[in-house]
């Protein structure tokens, strides 16, 4: 069963990123996009709240660096100027972008096999890779009952959820064929299923 897992690493000494936001403790750097390249070389989007041009321009693992707008820039990575750590690379997990470093520390969301979850961090480990594990689930577990699926369809087809709200929960209740206070709850599961479920989507969207 494939198996999500949220994980905070912190980047060695000589990594570009994770050197960068050790010097600029208060930054925080989000890699919107990255691209390896042959002979471990690498290109990244990325964006910062604090000005990070002038370090990041002079770190040794940065070949050059492209000003765009609002905080954003590119930048072309030199092999062994830091990309993904090799227990990634090995087992062929690749986080999945934005991901964000602060401090010298990246929270990567990674997903594999249960195999390949437990082997990564079994990496980190040997390595004596400083990790701290944030959450784990199982990708595709059902996120909502069938029950929770029917009243969720008509809900959002009647525009409940809608700003404003076109239909009251005692209209919705009627709709259904259910008393108000069962609907109440079969609603209360199903916001409280999705918003655990998107909870971290939401944060780096909203970065």
């Amino acid at each position: 069963m494939p198996q999500q897992l949220r994980i905070d690493v912190r980047l060695p000494d000589g990594h570009w990123a994770g050197d960068v936001t050790r010097a600029n403790p208060l930054a925080t750097l989000r890699i919107e996009q990255h691209m390896p390249l042959s002979r471990g070389r690498g290109t990244a989007r990325c964006w910062s709240n604090e000005p990070l041009n002038a370090t990041v321009e002079a770190h040794a693992g940065i070949d050059d660096l492209t000003l765009l707008d609002e905080g954003h820039f590119n930048v072309n990575i030199s092999a062994g100027g830091g990309g993904f750590l090799r227990p990634l690379v090995d087992l062929g997990v690749v986080p999945r972008t934005p991901f964000e470093v602060q401090d010298g520390w990246v929270e990567w969301t990674v997903e594999g096999s249960k195999e390949q979850m437990r082997e990564l961090i079994a990496r980190f480990k040997g390595d004596e890779t400083p990790y701290r594990l944030l959450s784990t689930r199982s990708t595709n577990a059902q996120l909502l009952t069938p029950r929770q699926r029917e009243v969720f369809e008509v809900a959002s087809r009647e525009g409940y959820w809608d700003v404003p709200r076109r239909i009251s929960l005692t209209e919705l209740a009627a709709l259904l064929g259910v008393a108000k206070s069962t609907l109440s709850h079969l609603l209360q599961r199903i916001e409280s299923s999705v918003f655990n479920a998107f909870t971290d989507d939401i944060r780096r969207m909203s970065g």
